[in-house]
């Protein structure tokens, strides 16, 4: 019900800056958190940050105060501006919905299909 399509990942030195972007598409839902995770080589998927639909903002310690999740005045946009970047920040960079179907109780979860942030040394 929900399609996310992200833009914005790239190739970087050490110190730079990059900015993630998502839009969320559709009809009949009501979007409650967007946010982004993150999995590099041989690690597991983990938070980057995530924002509610009241601006309340969550970060992961590896990257608050370098890292900052916004949204756009529609509620359907999500975005992440990646300062400061380390080589650690090398990943598949994906973002993330809790949209609620018009006509359901229950919120569901949906994923972009992820973009590659790669960090130089």
């Amino acid at each position: 019900q929900v399609q996310l399509v992200e833009s914005g990942g790239g190739l970087v030195q050490a110190g730079g800056s990059l900015r993630l972007s998502c839009a969320a598409s559709g009809r009949g839902f009501s979007i409650n958190v967007m946010g982004w995770y993150r999995q590099g080589p041989g690690k597991q998927r983990e938070l980057v940050a995530l924002v509610t639909n009241s601006g309340r903002t969550t970060y992961a310690n590896s990257v608050k105060g370098r890292f900052t999740i916004s949204r756009d005045n529609t509620g359907n946009a999500v975005y992440l501006q990646m300062n400061s970047l380390k080589p650690e920040d090398t990943s598949v960079y994906y973002c993330y919905c809790q949209a609620r179907p018009t006509y359901d109780l229950n919120d569901k979860l949906y994923w972009g299909q992820g973009t590659q942030v790669t960090v130089s040394e």
